[in-house]
């Protein structure tokens, strides 16, 4: 748990340039009825380890709340926003912020970071995702690009990309299953890609682990907390429904489940390793595919869309990446997902962030899924003037 007394505090670009980072934001509200809005500081602990995964444990400001509860300081609007925007009971919604985040990162020596984020989050159906995709990248382009670097490159991946491939090579849907959990995770998929090719013994968990192994991991969670209120019991430890439900649904499959040839296992691995311009990059997924004798054009196709739109929002082609692997440390992600990073700072900072996360609303309890899409810059990030 971070030290509330070693918290440190990310410089604020001057007035002028943060006016400027602020600015696209301000442009895409008017333009499109946005509302500018704020969220508790003190958000439940064990929600945002259900929804974005237990990787961000270790960086996350945890406190006590009321009564025993744990709770965090927000690391981040994404989860915030979206409980309040269900909790209105609006169909649609457009929301900017501009607040405080507070997260732990190993580049501060484990010490808690206390920093400015500007953001968006849009609710709702959209006739053409794609193109509010791009329109959401692009703002976070131009946003990051106003603080006067001259070394940003726009980093995408594709959850949603990853589970056609896995569906194209027609594998078993368990294995399907596992690997698509542990990437949306941004857990190690070569670390699940042998262990499904290992034989494991009996499956620990017994009865309750294959019955859960057989639902999507959100719905474990959720059968798995069910339980514990009927029972009117709470594990140890601090571990969250999904997690335990992650470790006993693994470890059933493990135990039951088909399991990959090494051939197959390669495969996968080679797409989890390209990271190259965008055409040549997709190229490279269509020459795997055919090397599986799989059809994959129709999956790329909103690829091609995507890129040529990027181009007329202004991102400039040379500046684009596109790796298939690339998976945010959140579990929510379920499509199109992207940073804007420096060089100057690495991969491990980047100056911006978002995607796609659709599903995002139903694991809250919404009845019905709907479009969910935004991005967030970090101004201190963004500020050319910053120390890496």
């Amino acid at each position: 748990m971070p030290d509330a007394t070693a918290l440190l505090t990310e410089p604020a670009p001057p007035a002028p340039i943060l006016a400027a980072i602020r600015a696209p934001f301000q442009a895409f509200g008017e333009a499109s009825g946005g509302v500018w809005t704020d969220t508790p500081m003190l958000q439940p602990l064990t929600l945002l380890l259900d929804l974005a995964g237990e990787a961000m444990r270790g960086r996350l400001f945890v406190v006590q709340g009321e009564g025993s509860t744990e709770a965090c300081l927000r690391p981040d609007f994404t989860i915030p926003v979206a409980t309040a925007h269900l909790a209105s009971g609006a169909a649609e919604g457009r929301y900017l912020y501009e607040g405080k985040a507070f997260r732990s990162v190993a580049q501060a020596q484990d010490r808690p970071v206390e920093f400015l984020q500007i953001g968006v989050e849009v609710y709702g159906a959209s006739a053409d995702p794609v193109q509010q995709e791009v329109e959401i990248a692009a703002l976070g382009w131009h946003a990051a690009s106003a603080g006067g670097r001259q070394d940003l490159g726009l980093v995408f991946g594709d959850v949603a990309l990853f589970g056609a491939f896995l569906a194209a090579l027609d594998l078993p849907q368990p294995i399907q299953a596992r690997l698509k959990r542990a990437f949306a995770a941004g857990r190690n998929v070569k670390t699940e890609l042998a262990r499904a090719q290992a034989h494991a013994g009996p499956a620990a968990g017994g009865r309750l682990a294959e019955l859960l192994s057989g639902l999507p991991e959100s719905e474990a969670a959720d059968v798995l907390d069910e339980l514990w209120k009927l029972a009117g019991i709470r594990p140890v430890g601090g571990r969250a429904p999904a997690e335990i439900a992650h470790r006993l649904t693994t470890r059933a499959e493990q135990a039951q489940g088909p399991r990959l040839t090494p051939a197959e296992a390669a495969l996968i691995g080679r797409y989890l390793d390209i990271v190259a311009p965008p055409k040549e990059a997709l190229e490279r997924v269509e020459s795997l595919a055919y090397e599986a004798k799989a059809e994959f054009d129709i999956q790329l196709q909103p690829w091609t869309r995507r890129l040529m739109a990027l181009e007329r929002a202004g991102v400039p082609e040379h500046a684009l990446i596109l790796s298939p692997g690339f998976v945010r440390p959140f579990g929510y992600y379920d499509g199109v997902l992207f940073e804007v990073r420096s060089l100057a700072l690495g991969f491990e900072q980047p100056v911006v962030g978002g995607g796609r996360y659709d599903g995002l609303l139903t694991r809250l309890g919404a009845p019905a899924g709907g479009g969910a899409v935004g991005c967030m810059v970090r101004p201190g990030r963004a500020w050319s003037g910053a120390k890496a």
